[in-house]
């Protein structure tokens, strides 16, 4: 997989009891943007993977897989309105929900900012069932493309957890992001003052591979 040509793929995601699915589109093998300069429009220059130190994001187990531009890259088929039918803690004084299954308490996913529901083909977009077979016209959610941007401090910010993304599919293998170094280590822990570079060797401190 990591000689191979980058290629945008959908793979599925779901909670441990499968209240909550999706669909996230990520290009592998992943290219870490090392010296990869920020990006000036709203989208994202590149797709990032990275384990945060921070307490929240680490007793809560993220690994954050943040895309290209999440409006597109993003589609949550069940349930439809997320922030009203899923548990939601929040933080960093409450800006960022928390997402949670009220059945299995399962965290899929980061979310701020303004979402829609939208009917999507997802056959023209290259989305299988897990089956290989045909899922047609769905009724989504999804982060909203108005107003939305990809740059830090505007308020859009949407981040799926690693974790669940479904297991046994083909071209994606969390043990691989790993030991190819396409994980990115970021120091957010307050003790520690101001953000440091972003690594990749391993991680700050508190923080766990």
């Amino acid at each position: 997989m990591s000689d191979s040509t980058p290629t945008r793929r959908p793979f599925h995601g779901s909670c441990l009891c499968g209240s909550v699915k999706y669909i996230v589109f990520l290009t592998l093998p992943h290219k870490p943007p090392i010296d990869t300069p920020l990006p000036t429009d709203s989208a994202r220059a590149h797709q990032e993977f990275y384990r945060c130190n921070c307490v929240p994001c680490h007793k809560a187990g993220h690994f954050h897989l943040r895309t290209v531009w999440a409006p597109e890259d993003f589609m949550l088929l069940s349930p439809l309105d997320p922030l009203a039918e899923l548990g939601d803690y929040t933080c960093n004084s409450g800006a960022i929900h928390w997402l949670f299954c009220k059945t299995c308490a399962g965290r899929c996913f980061l979310f701020t900012g303004k979402g829609e529901t939208a009917e999507v083909d997802l056959d023209e977009v290259g989305v299988k069932d897990r089956d290989g077979g045909r899922m047609g016209k769905r009724t989504v959610w999804r982060p909203r493309a108005e107003g939305w941007s990809e740059q830090r401090g505007m308020g859009c910010y949407l981040s799926v957890n690693g974790y669940t993304v479904d297991a046994a599919q083909e071209g994606f293998e969390l043990g691989e992001f790993t030991a190819n170094q396409w994980v990115a280590y970021v120091d957010c822990l307050e003790l520690h003052g101001p953000e440091r570079e972003p690594r990749y060797d391993k991680p700050y401190e508190g923080g766990a591979f």
